[in-house]
């Protein structure tokens, strides 16, 4: 057997790119930065950078996370609800031309937050902002088949590939929510059903009845759990809080209504 030569193989680099995504104003909204270093500079993209010889690509991830946005990331070996924003590894993206610098090859993280305060820019980003994804994919699901003659033709476009990575990462948060307890993610640690219920409309991008609704989250096992406690911080009649319960998988699970 021939020994194993490093050099046979083109060096590339690897990078973690970040689709953060909240509920702000009842709409669904991802965090993009806008690039104050070529390529693309002056674009708006998705947070993220190489990583470093000494990191994992979860470290790689929490890092730029917080360099970029000020955000933190919760620790999956000691999760603290409530403290920080659910990270999960979402795809690898490796087209050779993807960056126009050198190969680089991208793990892209989503990461879902509650509603939080205007991001701070970090590291090589002038600017960061939470976008609608309706506006940074447009109103129609993005042609999958032709990603770069739909961005050709959109005022602000993302850079690199990062509509694609966005795109996937939205439809992974709406599949989640289905089978899964992921949209408590996007609630601050007590919330009542009806906020719960404008989680599910913003990421779905649809109208839910409000009594299925509340029969469904309340009867399924695990899924909310009462906090004890009552709000009125939306009008009206005091409203019962929720936590999330202990069931990661629900079943049944909350189906996306057909469009």
């Amino acid at each position: 057997m021939s020994p194993y030569d490093p050099s046979a193989f083109p060096p590339f680099a690897v990078t973690v790119d970040l689709v953060v995504l909240t509920v702000r104003r009842h709409a669904l909204c991802a965090l993009v930065v806008r690039r104050g270093e070529p390529p693309f500079q002056g674009r708006w993209a998705l947070p993220g950078g190489f990583v470093r010889d000494d990191e994992d690509l979860a470290t790689a991830a929490a890092r730029e996370l917080a360099e970029e946005t000020g955000l933190c990331a919760d620790d999956p070996a000691s999760p603290a609800p409530g403290n920080g924003a659910h990270l999960e590894q979402l795809a690898t993206y490796g087209d050779p031309r993807r960056d126009p610098r050198m190969r680089v090859v991208s793990v892209a993280h989503l990461v879902l937050a509650p509603d939080l305060p205007a991001p701070r820019a970090g590291g090589d980003a002038n600017g960061a902002r939470w976008a609608s994804v309706a506006d940074l994919l447009g109103r129609e699901d993005r042609d999958r088949e032709n990603p770069a003659g739909r961005a050709g033709e959109e005022a602000e476009a993302l850079a690199f590939d990062h509509a694609v990575i966005l795109a996937d990462g939205v439809e992974r948060a709406r599949s989640k929510i289905e089978y899964s307890s992921l949209a408590t993610a996007f609630c601050p640690p007590e919330f009542t059903v009806g906020e719960l219920r404008r989680v599910y409309e913003a990421v779905w991008g649809v109208a839910l009845d409000p009594r299925n609704f509340h029969r469904k989250v309340t009867g399924t096992p695990g899924f909310l759990v009462p906090s004890g406690g009552t709000t009125t911080r939306q009008g009206g009649r005091p409203a019962q809080l929720f936590r999330a319960g202990g069931a990661t998988v629900l079943n049944p699970p909350m189906l996306r209504p057909e469009v």
